[in-house]
């Protein structure tokens, strides 16, 4: 029942990403929570969620140096 909640919130996670997508709005924070979601059951949304962190601190340090 547990997982079947959680799957089920990451899929509305991803639904409101998609309409983020089309309408202005915080899509890339709907896809890492559903990240977040999936990847607690299935590793290779957990090996997605890694490269999307790593990419996303590379970003934050080189948006710091151009300060």
């Amino acid at each position: 029942m547990k997982k079947l909640c959680i799957l089920l919130l990451g899929s509305l996670f991803v639904l409101l990403a998609l309409v983020f997508i089309i309408v202005p709005g915080p899509s890339i924070v709907f896809l890492l929570a559903a990240l977040v979601c999936f990847s607690m059951y299935y590793p290779r949304a957990r090996t997605w969620l890694k490269k999307v962190q790593s990419i996303f601190t590379k970003a934050c340090y080189k948006l710091d140096r151009l300060k």
